[in-house]
């Protein structure tokens, strides 16, 4: 784990500087070979060197293949949702952040969502709510600020079973230092990095660890296409904190 939280994404070969610590790139375009060929990138809005090496890193801690950063955790958490159509089912571990619960119930609900919020610590309710058009499922454990914590591997052991839902896991509490969701069956692990993971309480960001390509590439759409992305400077305050 330290050895990934120094060096995983941060390889000096990628600059041609060969800097150890990764600058920060603040531009907001990039050279292309012509126009519409950009080379790895173009637009900071769609990818960011500073941000590519700070999402490998936290990939890396988290087992994961992939990930993606955003503007806040709530911001990660609302692309989420992006996955689901009007209609779909959500089932929710009843605490929850504040943020996170009004997301839900304000934001999700009159839109035309179903979210059923359940005691996750008990299983057989859990199981009890899951319905064949159930499309996400959220955990947080342990969670905000009353320190409940879920079975992430009953949950899933039990959704695999019953229904083809996304396992989400908001793991902010635990960090990736004491767990990581994805070797427990979660589908995504869910960061808001403003918390222990900058640990300097000095940003504002949130990150999505996934091992699932077509889940990657379509929230890496949407992160895109809906802009709540972090600045260069604050990827390179997180890439600094996850070192201390």
């Amino acid at each position: 784990f330290d050895t990934n939280a120094i060096h995983a994404g941060q390889e000096p070969d990628q600059w041609t500087s060969r800097a150890v610590v990764p600058p920060i790139s603040m531009a907001t375009t990039f050279m292309q070979r012509a126009p519409a060929e950009p080379f790895e990138f173009e637009y900071s809005r769609s990818g960011n060197p500073t941000r590519k090496c700070l999402e490998e890193c936290l990939a890396a801690l988290e087992h994961a293949k992939y990930g993606l950063t955003y503007a806040s955790g709530l911001a990660a958490t609302h692309n989420l949702t992006h996955l689901l159509n009007p209609g779909d089912h959500v089932v929710s571990f009843d605490d929850l952040y504040g943020g996170t619960n009004r997301l839900f119930r304000n934001c999700l609900i009159p839109r035309g969502f179903e979210v059923t919020f359940v005691d996750a610590t008990d299983l057989k309710k859990f199981e009890a709510v899951l319905r064949p058009n159930t499309k996400l499922v959220w955990l947080e454990t342990p969670s905000n600020p009353t320190m409940k914590v879920v079975d992430i591997k009953g949950v899933c052991d039990i959704v695999r079973r019953k229904c083809k839902a996304i396992v989400a896991v908001d793991n902010t509490f635990m960090s990736s230092y004491f767990q990581k969701p994805l070797l427990l069956g979660a589908d995504v692990s869910v960061h808001s990095l403003t918390k222990y993971m900058n640990g300097h309480s000095d940003v504002v960001m949130g990150a999505i660890c996934t091992n699932d390509k077509e889940i990657t590439d379509r929230l890496r759409y949407f992160q895109n296409a809906a802009g709540a992305v972090p600045s260069p400077f604050d990827c390179f305050l997180v890439n600094r904190g996850l070192k201390t």
